[in-house]
């Protein structure tokens, strides 16, 4: 594949590079990352050296973050609030918020999607549901009402990293999240709604085409044609399936960090 840097008639934006010379950012282009597992270990903090090859990267093209999680949770992970400046885009909640260099420029939300009604209805199943549940241990937040998406964790969001592991080797086994995620899906078939499986410990609840395909309606609005993602739940059924495997994007799979940093080396010369 050839580097970015390869003139081209696309819009772009000249810099020097450290050695000096003279090259082009291409405006046409972005790199779209997944956060957990594929920029950070899931819900750790970005490592110095990812973050730096991102901001070369930057040198090359656009470079933007995608994610399930607010901002809030997102922005922990990359250095804080003032970080999200440090990204051409960063689009939490599958961007349904969503940040273009550092500033907020839209938001959307599920409750006046679906109604209040129909919301309370099927938080008050999943909560039935989850107490009937015997799991080795449960920590508190079970669910967690983003402007997005409903988010639902069966073991509760405030286990530690160790319980977390353990959790996703219990849920691998006997298949807690899978199993939940099928009787949703019929009881409520009515509704439109989509489940996806992502992280360790939960599943995020939206409405059809909510996903991070989502994201790439901002991009087209910024005519930005040239997509690559990165992503590691890829899989079908993963929160990164749909914009993985969409047309509009190069998609790549990866399995950690590490392996994003060997792709970008490879792809980019970083």
């Amino acid at each position: 594949m050839a580097s970015l840097s390869t003139p081209s008639t696309a819009p772009s934006k000249p810099f020097k590079s450290d050695d000096g010379l003279l090259e082009t950012r291409k405006l046409d282009t972005i790199c779209l990352f997944d956060v957990d597992g594929t920029i950070t270990m899931p819900r750790q903090a970005i490592t110095s050296a990812m973050d730096a090859d991102l901001q070369e990267l930057r040198k090359k093209c656009l470079v933007g973050l995608v994610g399930g999680s607010d901002i809030v949770k997102i922005a922990e992970q990359i250095g804080g609030i003032e970080a999200i400046a440090k990204y051409d885009y960063v689009f939490a909640e599958n961007g349904l918020v969503a940040f273009k260099n550092g500033k907020q420029f839209f938001e959307d939300n599920i409750q006046k999607y679906i109604g209040e009604d129909n919301l309370q209805t099927f938080i008050n199943y999943c909560l039935k549901y989850l107490s009937d549940i015997k799991l080795p241990f449960k920590r508190g937040t079970f669910i967690e009402f983003r402007n997005g998406l409903i988010n639902v964790s069966p073991v509760g969001r405030n286990c530690t990293k160790e319980e977390r592991d353990l959790f996703e080797k219990y849920d691998l086994e006997h298949n807690i999240r899978r199993t939940m995620v099928s009787d949703l899906r019929e009881k409520f078939s009515c509704m439109k709604l989509y489940f996806s499986i992502g992280g360790q410990i939960s599943f995020d609840v939206f409405p059809e085409g909510w996903d991070k395909r989502y994201a790439l309606k901002h991009l087209e609005n910024d005519r930005i044609s040239n997509i690559y993602f990165f992503g590691d739940k890829t899989f079908k059924g993963g929160n990164d399936y749909e914009i993985y495997s969409d047309p509009r994007t190069k998609g790549y799979s990866v399995t950690s960090p590490v392996e994003t940093r060997t792709v970008l080396s490879e792809l980019f010369g970083l």
